[in-house]
């Protein structure tokens, strides 16, 4: 039989803030929940924003709310209207005479144009005299024509509390949201080693366009050109993989399964399918997935806006008479003109359903299945294809199967990639609405929460994801607040796409399809089950002395794990970081034959492996 992937942990941070305890998701939803839990969302960003020594007043809230969710770029990053480039200017000496100017001896090019001539001034200084036309780089600024973004909480700095002087800050959110994960599940790192073999990790972790700021490839690509030096971190900070790397270097200390997925804005769903393949085999019984993505940068803004696929202020203007909004800069199946780039790190961590029971982990939900489907043929690359519709028949074909036709029909939502583009509102909307219609859904609920966080490439999966979490936990589907309603060429038949949210009950919905759809014909679609059917699941698969404790256990658990997020919410908790910590060489490993001993993990590494194919040579 095999095994379900439970989700024991989550965390992360994005636009709405830290992720664990279901604090980014109620920020979406404040208006909806009770005073307490919204008191308790603010603090929460109080924390992260560097206000939390301010009394909790109506100035404070409204700065809560301003610097969260999509908004107008801010400088903390860069400053959008003072963008640096070099404009190249073509000089011509005048009336016939020599262009003529001084510069030090260490400036002096290593290959110079013919139609200069150079004269030595001194042992530090050159005169050169050029007698033709030369071409300069002048170095000047422009303002971006795309300025809304889904930027981190304003006022938070991701790297601040460990020595992560030179990282990009992709790797920067990867140790802050991976901790943040690994501490909400509420049991200890050094006890789950013990229970589990070295290799029955998984860790699949990464960014769908690599690192690509100063402190990685973007500096390393860019230096030259701007005269500066490449340094030695920039190559190898700037894999793709690199979040993975972190978390097993410097978080975890894993020796298990590892690397990362690309498939473009799909690539949180490519990942969590790996992990999900590890843990229902059995080589894994516990999996760390996740994606870092942190693409507000002035050339990939420009990548993006070059494609007319980011929303300008210009199209923004137009669509609004002149006023621009930027809270509103995504609107998903709205009367809308593109997406808006945002920086996210997301991670959830899974046990088998065993594990999960035998330690009392707590019952987020569980992932029953994830499909991937390619385009086929194509014209443009980037346009969308046939290959959604494979990912959520199937993906509602495999609901249907485990939890009934009815509960499909009556007890599920669709949290839909929903980018805020014109061609992303037709296609998706149409193969939602005939998916709908086929399985017999009179009004499927949904969700796109782009609307609230943008679009964070890689991890807008697990954006999506984790707000389903947060819906088991509330009771609430997110509108998507941004729009009036649906556009003219929306198919919305069976679908049910508005801007009030849904209050609907803890236990009223008992599946979710989260949707993903990427450049290139990357397409990716996940049944996730809620943590009332899980719990169900685990009770009748494991009737007898693992579940009959269970309950004690979790509690133990949940205390623990409470006590993680009061200690983040009085500041007191850091992120993990472990640099040059319990470095193994080869001394340290003890093998033979048979088995593998790890230093730190009580299981050995079973080497007795035999093959299903050997039959086929006997």
């Amino acid at each position: 039989m095999a095994n379900l992937p439970v989700i024991v942990g989550f965390g992360g941070i994005n636009a709405a803030g830290r992720s664990s305890f279901h604090h980014g998701y109620r920020r979406l939803v404040i208006d909806a929940i009770a005073k307490e839990k919204a008191d308790l969302t603010v603090k929460s960003l109080t924390r992260l924003m560097g206000l939390a020594d301010q009394p909790l007043n109506d100035q404070v809230r409204q700065a809560v709310f301003d610097g969260t969710l999509v908004r107008k770029l801010d400088e903390s990053i860069f400053d959008p209207n003072n963008i640096a480039f070099n404009a190249r200017l073509a000089i011509e000496p005048c009336g016939g005479d020599e262009l003529c100017f001084e510069l030090p001896v260490k400036n002096l090019p290593e290959s110079i144009p013919d139609h200069w001539r150079i004269e030595t001034l001194d042992d530090k200084r050159l005169r050169v005299n050029i007698s033709a036309s030369q071409d300069f780089l002048l170095p000047s600024h422009r303002k971006l024509k795309v300025q809304s973004a889904g930027q981190l909480p304003s006022g938070f700095d991701p790297g601040a509390d460990y020595p992560s002087h030179n990282h990009p800050r992709g790797l920067q959110m990867t140790v802050f949201g991976a901790s943040d994960a690994l501490a909400s599940v509420g049991i200890d790192w050094a006890e789950l080693s013990q229970k589990v073999a070295a290799d029955q990790i998984s860790v699949y972790a990464g960014s769908g366009m690599s690192q690509l700021d100063a402190q990685s490839n973007g500096g390393m690509l860019s230096a030259r050109f701007n005269d500066r030096r490449v340094s030695a971190k920039q190559c190898p900070f700037g894999f793709a993989e690199m979040p993975a790397d972190f978390i097993n270097a410097y978080i975890l200390g894993s020796l298990g399964t590892t690397g990362t997925s690309m498939g473009a804005c799909a690539s949180f769903l490519y990942n969590l399918r790996q992990a999900l393949t590890d843990i229902q085999n059995g080589r894994s019984r516990i999996a760390i997935v996740g994606n870092s993505e942190a693409p507000i940068v002035p050339e990939i803004i420009e990548g993006y806006a070059a494609m007319s696929a980011l929303a300008s202020d210009k199209d923004l203007a137009r669509l609004d008479g002149g006023k621009i909004d930027y809270r509103r800069a995504c609107r998903p199946f709205g009367d809308n003109c593109g997406f808006t780039l945002a920086e996210s790190a997301q991670f959830i961590v899974l046990f088998d359903d065993s594990l999960a029971v035998e330690l009392g982990a707590t019952i987020h939900g569980a992932v029953s299945d994830v499909f991937i489907n390619a385009d086929g043929y194509k014209k443009s690359i980037s346009a969308p294809g046939v290959g959604n519709y494979l990912t959520i028949a199937k993906a509602m074909a495999g609901a249907r199967g485990l939890v009934g036709e009815s509960a499909l029909r009556h007890r599920s939502f669709i949290q839909a990639h929903g980018t805020g583009t014109p061609q992303n509102r037709v296609t998706e909307s149409a193969i939602l609405d005939q998916a709908a219609k086929v399985f017999g859904i009179p009004s499927w609920p949904v969700v796109a929460v782009k609307s609230y966080l943008g679009h964070s490439i890689a991890a807008a999966g697990a954006d999506q994801l984790i707000t389903a979490l947060g819906v088991w936990s509330e009771g609430i589907l997110p509108g998507i607040n941004t729009i009036d309603k649906p556009a003219d060429d929306v198919a919305c038949e069976h679908l049910q796409i508005g801007p009030e949210h849904q209050s609907l009950g803890k236990e009223n919905l008992d599946v979710a399809i989260i949707n993903a759809k990427g450049f290139g014909g990357n397409n990716a679609s996940a049944t996730v089950i809620a943590p009332h059917i899980t719990a169900k699941i685990l009770a009748s698969k494991h009737k007898g002395k693992y579940w009959s404790q269970y309950s004690a256990k979790a509690e133990i658990v949940s205390q623990q794990a409470q006590a993680y997020d009061q200690a983040m919410l009085n500041g007191t908790a850091k992120s993990i970081y472990r640099f040059d910590h319990n470095v193994l060489g080869g001394d340290a490993i003890d093998f033979d034959d048979k088995r593998i001993r790890i230093p730190g993990y009580n299981e050995a590494i079973n080497l007795d492996l035999p093959s299903d194919f050997r039959q086929w040579l006997d």
